[in-house]
């Protein structure tokens, strides 16, 4: 089973639930309609991964996100992750009426920092996103239209979360293709301090 590192701890999440079209900005870059209820799907554990790919098939996108560990009914850590997507392939299965997993859930299509412990979760959480030292991406709750909490709740109404369980929170605008080479900083953000970052090479 894949893990994560929890302050020197390491976590197995059972599974990775991703939430979808949660910025309204990140919508409109895609041409998607705002949705009527909150998009939801769901990654396994062999899609967790600590290393960046630019190609599965075919060329990668990624989505930085903000990402919890769920432990004893509430969020209690968070951290940095990005959400690789096939997006030619999620395209043609849009446009089918198909599920999404053969786009979103292969081997190494979910990408974490390091997770830290935390006490509350306000608006002041955020994201940002450097490739090769330039702000690709920003974001955060204050941006969502689902916040953590409304999150939690949702998804205790079908679907039991495990201790270790990652819930993958959205992105905000500002994806794009993965280029081998590229260096990707991201960071969670306590307004201006700097709570965890993770660095990769895409291969």
């Amino acid at each position: 089973m894949n893990t994560v590192q929890l302050d020197q701890q390491t976590i197995t999440p059972s599974k990775v639930i991703c939430i979808g079209r949660n910025y309204v900005d990140h919508i409109a870059e895609l041409g998607n309609e705002i949705p009527d209820e909150m998009v939801v799907f769901i990654k396994p554990n062999s899609a967790v991964s600590s290393q960046l790919s630019a190609f599965h098939q075919e060329p990668l996108h990624y989505e930085g996100e903000l990402c919890f560990i769920y432990q004893q009914g509430k969020f209690s850590a968070v951290g940095f992750g990005l959400d690789l997507t096939k997006r030619g392939l999620q395209s043609t299965l849009k446009n089918k009426g198909l599920p999404w997993e053969r786009a979103k859930a292969f081997n190494g299509a979910a990408v974490f920092s390091d997770f830290v412990s935390i006490d509350t979760i306000d608006d002041n959480l955020s994201l940002s996103l450097n490739i090769n030292d330039q702000l690709i991406q920003a974001g955060g709750i204050s941006l969502m239209m689902y916040k953590p909490a409304d999150i939690l709740a949702e998804l205790a109404t079908f679907i039991d979360l495990e201790d270790g369980d990652i819930v993958m929170t959205g992105t905000p605008k500002g994806v794009g293709v993965i280029t081998a080479g590229d260096t990707f900083q991201g960071q969670v953000l306590q307004g201006d301090n700097v709570l965890v970052s993770g660095q990769w090479q895409a291969l």
